[in-house]
């Protein structure tokens, strides 16, 4: 009998963002939630086949079992919790330290998937850090945002409005202008960068306002995610530089 995969990122956030909804406490397999839950992520574009091949993939009783291991691990749960695991862990805290922001990324994700959004996009190689873990908001949201990014229309459309407004085309984090370093060979080039993380700002259409230049270096440090930690802004970006190498 086939087994089925372990909880991603993608899927314990949908259920901690239920279980915190419900004030820390598990759901049971009667509540109407466990089964739109179940569903849901019984529908989503991970786990390729494994809701046609695996009869309890993600069934009405794993969600409700999965939301007892939620809450249950939850630090202020004072009864024994259940065994969880290390991504669990990882996801209460964060729903612990960013209840808002958490909350805000599922609504993100349920939005992505209703919408139809998410099904469409294939899998980029960066959605994962090089150790292939995920931002703490897991993987589609990565890979949405990341498609939105390297929409070629939205940049020229940013680079051309710098240009005929005479704004200068350097990373805003760190200043790197490509055409003033490699000539005319990096002229007219840099990278764009949503200003917010599409977890906060949520699925709305993309403006201009909404786009930051970055060189790639700065680019790559805004996306590259940590344990617990999500991607970051420009301006946090900026943070980290000046306390890393105060004396510049």
């Amino acid at each position: 009998m086939l087994r089925s995969p372990d909880w991603t990122h993608d899927e314990l956030l949908l259920a901690c963002a239920l279980v915190v909804e419900n004030g820390w406490a598990e759901l049971r397999e009667g509540d109407a939630r466990v089964r739109d839950l179940s569903e849901l992520l019984r529908s989503l574009p991970i786990h390729a086949g494994a809701a046609q091949t695996i009869t309890k993939f993600r069934s009405i009783g794993s969600v409700s079992h999965k939301t007892s291991d939620l809450a249950s691990n939850h630090p202020a749960y004072s009864g024994t919790p259940t065994k969880g695991g290390r991504r669990d862990k990882v996801v209460i805290a964060a729903f612990i330290s960013r209840p808002s922001e958490m909350l805000k990324a599922a609504d993100a994700l349920r939005q992505g998937i209703s919408t139809g959004e998410l099904h469409k996009l294939p899998e980029d190689p960066d959605e994962v850090d090089d150790e292939g873990n995920p931002a703490i908001e897991g993987r589609l949201l990565a890979r949405w945002a990341l498609h939105r990014e390297r929409d070629r229309t939205l940049r020229a459309r940013k680079i051309a409005r710098a240009v005929k407004l005479g704004q200068p085309l350097h990373c805003e984090v760190c200043t790197f202008d490509f055409g003033h370093f490699y000539g005319s060979l990096g002229k007219g080039y840099i990278e764009v960068h949503h200003r917010l993380p599409l977890h906060v700002s949520g699925p709305c259409k993309t403006k201009l306002d909404d786009l930051a230049f970055l060189c790639a270096n700065c680019h790559r440090m805004c996306h590259k995610s940590q344990p617990g930690e999500s991607w970051r802004t420009p301006s946090a970006v900026r943070a980290q530089i000046a306390q890393s190498t105060p004396d510049l």
